[in-house]
């Protein structure tokens, strides 16, 4: 189950999960994380206490996090639940994170050090010309706003000497172990909702929690708000142009989210503006795929 962020993903799926005997996957790239639950809008513990959850909050802030290591995580936990015969849901906005799992990785060469930490020292800029020089084909297969989707890209394309589709090959068919559900909502509506949580952030502390975890590593730290926030500590920005300045990067986020998932996958659409009883919904497409 995916859907942009603020959607509603974390009380959709637990009340669904509630109704099948399931368990909770987080496919998060942030909420995965230690220590940022209210930046990245981890599920409260009023939800976790009605179901399990797994995959969120776990890892450390110091770490990285990939669609590699996702995939393998979520694959043994998956073995996990089923073996005490419940239903795993696999829900977040991290569109890639699902893909590795519905349809596998490439097998791409082993991470050369030395070669990342050239691309990470240069602006965005100039990694998508490089890019571009070397693959013309790959910036329309990729966020070219997201710096780590176009270093990635560059990293792969100088790595193999090869277009980066070719990287896609494996990506041809999606496991038919899977049911998808894509959440959407009205656009103005969701937009509101994104409004609304950066504020219940900022008043839950999240000021505070992104100071204490100053020492995050470069993949936690991506977490929209994160480096936002920071500017904001230092001085540099005043509350208002903080707030604001995260309310715009987590809609075009969710706006990058949803073109994403509807080209990536073919997963059936639940409206919650316009649907009056969605987990119903829910329910009859999952019995409708297992039919």
């Amino acid at each position: 189950m995916t859907g942009p962020t603020g959607v509603g993903k974390s009380l959709f799926a637990t009340e669904l999960a509630e109704k099948i005997n399931g368990e909770i996957i987080g496919a998060d790239a942030f909420q995965v994380y230690e220590g940022l639950g209210i930046l990245t809008s981890q599920p409260g513990e009023d939800l976790r206490v009605r179901v399990p959850h797994h995959l969120v909050g776990t890892v450390p802030a110091t770490d990285s996090f990939d669609a590699a290591r996702f995939a393998a995580a979520a694959r043994s936990t998956i073995s996990e639940i089923v073996a005490r015969e419940h239903v795993p849901v696999i829900v977040g906005g991290t569109g890639l994170y699902l893909k590795a799992l519905t349809h596998g990785l490439a097998d791409l060469p082993p991470l050369d050090p030395e070669l990342r930490a050239k691309i990470e020292a240069i602006s965005l800029a100039e990694a998508l010309a490089r890019l571009c020089e070397l693959d013309p084909a790959a910036p329309a297969n990729i966020d070219v706003c997201n710096p780590s989707r176009v270093r990635r890209a560059l990293e792969i394309v100088t790595s193999t000497g090869l277009p980066l589709a070719a990287s896609r090959r494996e990506w041809t068919s999606a496991s038919s172990e899977f049911c998808g559900i894509l959440l959407v909502r009205e656009r103005d509506e969701l937009r509101a909702r994104i409004a609304a949580n950066v504020d219940h952030m900022f008043a839950e502390g999240v000021l505070e929690e992104v100071r204490l975890a100053s020492h995050a590593g470069p993949w936690a730290s991506r977490a929209i708000g994160f480096r936002e926030i920071q500017v904001h500590l230092r001085g540099e920005t005043d509350l208002t142009s903080c707030r604001d300045s995260i309310v715009s990067a987590t809609r075009k986020y969710a706006k990058r989210q949803l073109t994403w998932c509807r080209n990536q996958f073919n997963f059936s659409a639940i409206d919650l503006t316009a649907t009056s009883a969605p987990i119903e919904s829910a329910l009859n497409l999952l019995a409708r795929t297992s039919a």
